[in-house]
């Protein structure tokens, strides 16, 4: 059913007869009676009765009685579709791993949703696996995580490299040390992530680069924005993302580790199909890409 035969019957009921509904709509008269004509084959009914005056059959009025709530929709609707299409209206799934999911997205989103109120945020927390996955199974447009295994169909663009530091029980016998290094904390229980976080493998690879063989077993905890209240439990100690930990908690300190390795990389994780991207999820990549310390670099495909 056309809308413009829709609001051709609506303007004969308005005016009363079709010459009239012809003048304002700047139709021939013709027109108009071959749209009414066309609309009633579409419905398999007759919408008037014709004679000295026009009459609206019990089809007509009931057509009549919903035409406005159909134009009213038809016209929202194309409000919707502009302003998507201007990208300031629409729906934007993000997903978000952990520990910007709580320490930096809530900001970003801040501040576009100050510029974008039209448009619905939805949030997805996991595992930078999961979020992968995600993207892949098209839940999410796009994904803040850190650097995962390449992906033939998907883009990492990095953005900063995370600050790891150490994070202490404020009675630790360290926390009077001017300089402490790797090889101080030898005889330290560890709390550590599972085996697949980033963080994880990044401070694995520290340990066994410095220290090599712990001499306790490490506490593993699942969640890497926990990890201090393990600490403050005086259970361990951590070297953990500077944005987890900071501030430290009451029975938490942290201190700075001469000789660290960079942490993982966070970036933005997209499918590499542009074609399917809208504007409201570039004008999203754009605001977070405002977290940017990293030199831009040209995106690149990535291969299996």
């Amino acid at each position: 059913m056309e809308i413009r035969l829709i609001k051709t019957f609506q303007a004969i009921v308005k005016y009363g007869n079709f010459q009239r509904a012809a003048e304002a709509l700047q139709y021939s008269q013709p027109t108009i009676t071959m749209q009414i004509k066309k609309l009633e084959e579409e419905l398999g009914m007759k919408l008037f009765e014709r004679g000295k005056t026009i009459t609206l059959t019990s089809a007509g009025r009931l057509l009549n009685e919903r035409a406005d709530l159909l134009l009213r929709e038809y016209d929202e609707l194309n409000v919707a579709l502009t302003d998507f299409m201007h990208g300031d209206a629409g729906i934007i799934r993000i997903g978000a791993s952990e520990p910007s999911a709580s320490s930096r997205l809530p900001e970003i989103l801040r501040r576009f949703s100050e510029q974008k109120p039209k448009v619905q945020v939805q949030v997805r927390i996991s595992t930078t696996k999961d979020l992968m996955r995600m993207l892949l199974d098209d839940e999410i447009d796009i994904a803040l995580c850190n650097e995962a295994e390449p992906h033939i169909q998907l883009d990492f663009q990095p953005l900063l490299y995370e600050e790891i530091t150490l994070l202490l029980p404020a009675s630790h016998p360290l926390q009077h040390k001017q300089e402490i290094h790797l090889k101080d904390l030898k005889g330290e229980t560890f709390l550590l992530t599972p085996g697949t976080c980033s963080f994880r493998i990044r401070i694995e690879e520290m340990i066994s680069s410095q220290i090599g063989q712990l001499q306790r077993s490490p506490i593993l905890v699942d969640g890497i924005t926990v990890l201090k209240y393990f600490v403050q439990a005086n259970m361990g100690i951590a070297l953990a993302p500077v944005v987890a930990v900071s501030p430290p908690i009451p029975g938490t300190i942290t201190r700075p580790v001469r000789n660290l390795m960079n942490g993982p990389r966070l970036g933005v994780l997209t499918r590499k199909n542009s074609s399917t991207s809208s504007k409201i999820t570039e004008e999203l990549v754009d605001e977070i890409k405002r977290l940017r310390t990293i030199p831009d670099e040209p995106v690149m495909a990535q291969s299996l």
